[in-house]
């Protein structure tokens, strides 16, 4: 049982750390982070492009990423800007 409750409590913790690491998306640039590049992405829809994006922003290590260009008809194409 006490193994049981071990594991439960490290896979809880390993599960937020995985959350505590992922950039958040803004909608403006944050203060005290600095711009440290940007990424493209495109998709067949809205949701997936936000989605290409935050993971490239992952990828890239930043900390907080804000969508400056989103255009297309049937094929999206986007820009975000990275901040650490």
């Amino acid at each position: 049982m006490k193994n049981l409750k071990t594991a439960l409590v490290a896979l809880a913790l390993t599960t937020a750390s995985f959350g505590a690491f992922a950039a958040q998306q803004v909608d403006h640039a944050p203060a005290g982070e600095q711009p440290v590049g940007t990424v493209s992405a495109r998709s067949l829809n809205l949701s997936d492009l936000e989605s290409r994006l935050a993971q490239k922003a992952d990828e890239q290590g930043a900390t907080s990423y804000r969508i400056i260009s989103a255009s297309g008809n049937n094929h999206l194409y986007g820009n975000a800007e990275l901040y650490k």
